[in-house]
């Protein structure tokens, strides 16, 4: 891998250079959640292969939970990308609720000097 260090605007752009090199483009956005739903069945797959009480069988292909959530990852920039959603601001967003509404929600870990 050549930069391991993208950022988010980064890899939207890098899927985005991807897609845009075929004539289909993006699916649709019921086609990619229904694709999103798919990659969310083999991750959770993989999770209760690993933490869970289904070990594989012998006969099936060995993947990865990194490989699944890359799997996620990138076919949530596709989600985002043609829907010309900014992943980042949508983080931006998200992070500016849980740090205001739910800041006080959990709780927190005691550093010293408190």
């Amino acid at each position: 891998m050549e930069n391991n260090n993208k950022s988010m605007k980064q890899l939207q752009e890098e899927v985005d250079t991807y897609i845009s090199q075929f004539k289909e483009g993006y699916f649709s956005p019921l086609a990619m959640l229904a694709r999103m739903t798919e990659e969310l069945g083999e991750l959770a797959r993989e999770v209760n292969h690993y933490y869970g009480e289904k070990p594989k069988k012998a006969t099936e292909e060995e993947n990865t939970i990194e490989e699944e959530l890359g799997d996620m990852l990138f076919v949530l920039i596709c989600f985002a990308n043609s829907l010309n959603i900014d992943l980042e601001e949508a983080h931006n967003r998200v992070m500016e609720k849980f740090n205001t509404r739910d800041k006080n929600r959990w709780t927190r870990i005691e550093t010293e000097g408190e």
